[in-house]
This record gives structure tokens, C-alpha cells and sequence, in this order.
């Protein structure tokens, strides 16, 4: 799955989020990302980590096989 389109999904649900994505294995399949934003505030860390599942949708698990999630409130 290419990286432009994680970010324009995660984007998509998260409007403020900043956004670092590496390709940890360098086939476009296996990703580390590190989400920044405003609405995670007074989430927990499943709840923030559910947002990203969520904009990531059927993806996860087909055309996305591991995602490494990082998240900060801003």
C-alpha cells in the first residue's frame, strides 16, 4: 500500500494529525507510523490507536500486513 495513500486516509479522519511513516521493510507492506494530534486528547492509548484502525479500514490485514502505531497528543 503506498505511504501517500496511509497518510490521505489518516488525514481523511484526522484533519490536524501529523503524520511520520517509515517503510520498515522497504515493501511498501510494513510501516511504522507516528500520529500527532489534537483529538486524541482525553483518549486512552486504545481508544487513539482505534482512530487509526479505523481511518485505515479494510486495508489492515490485506493490502497493509503490519502497522507499528505511535501516538501523541499535541
Amino acid at each position: 500500500m503506498p505511504a501517500l495513500e496511509i497518510e490521505t486516509l489518516v488525514k481523511t479522519a484526522i484533519p490536524d494529525a501529523e503524520i511520520t511513516l517509515i517503510d520498515t521493510a522497504g515493501d511498501s507492506d510494513h510501516y511504522s507510523i507516528t500520529v500527532s494530534s489534537k483529538l486524541f486528547s482525553g483518549k486512552t492509548r486504545v481508544q487513539q490507536h482505534k482512530m487509526i484502525m479505523d481511518a485505515l479500514g479494510k486495508n489492515m490485514g490485506g493490502r497493509l500486513h503490519a502497522l507499528s502505531i505511535t501516538t501523541k497528543t499535541i
